[in-house]
């Protein structure tokens, strides 16, 4: 008798259900680190000369629980990232020959449409953030303070206007992302929770990219 040979059955994680769960929770997480990024950096906007922000700085910098953070932090967006490119690889896989964009503009929302072109700007966004100053900071040892550092760059118009424009992107892909994070863990459960969880999704995909955008314009509109 022959045996028939089973393939072995993929681990959750790598299943599509597991894949969005992974990107949900990874999501969420990123969200919550805006938050608080957004409230230390509107210490910039305080009239003290950057102190308050120099030394919310210096304890991100030398606190070992949040060097810990960091890597979870770091963790969590390469996980994002990885999911988004292999669903993006995913659906190019499944329709070589593309399909009808009339079709996909009346089924999905212009934030959903987006989530490609935000999730690129906010990749570019990311790394010339992190080199002008996380690398700038701990690793090349400048001799401005972190406070000098934002200053100088967000007097710059052409870095104020690539910071502003990554916040409108940044709004884009939280006003899909917030919501269909919560609908992926399976959170929506009737119209009463959807309708909260669509306006508290609006809400933060509206306040929290405004609140960034905020800080450059600021320091810019006072260089005149």
């Amino acid at each position: 008798m022959s045996s028939v040979q089973t393939l072995p059955r993929p681990s959750w994680l790598h299943t599509a259900v597991g894949r969005k769960v992974v990107m949900a929770l990874t999501g969420l997480f990123l969200m919550s680190f805006l938050v608080v990024h957004l409230a230390g950096n509107l210490l910039l906007l305080r009239n003290d000369g950057g102190a308050a922000f120099n030394a919310y700085a210096e304890f991100m910098s030398t606190n070992p629980f949040i060097r810990v953070l960091e890597i979870l932090l770091f963790a969590g967006f390469v996980l994002h990232i990885y999911q988004g490119l292999y669903f993006i690889w995913r659906e190019k896989k499944s329709r070589p020959i593309g399909y009808a964009r009339n079709a996909a503009h009346a089924n999905t929302t212009l934030f959903a449409r987006s989530m490609r072109i935000s999730a690129l700007v906010i990749l570019l966004f990311l790394v010339v953030h992190l080199r002008h100053f996380f690398v700038e900071h701990r690793f090349l040892g400048s001799s401005l303070t972190m406070y000098d550092s934002c200053k100088l760059a967000f007097e710059n118009p052409y870095y104020t206007l690539f910071y502003v424009a990554s916040s409108v992107l940044l709004a884009f892909h939280l006003a899909h992302g917030f919501y269909s994070s919560f609908q992926t863990l399976g959170l929506v459960m009737n119209h009463r929770i959807e309708r909260l969880v669509k306006v508290a999704g609006a809400a933060f995909a509206f306040l929290v990219p405004l609140g960034f955008a905020v800080i450059p314009l600021y320091f810019w509109i006072r260089t005149f």
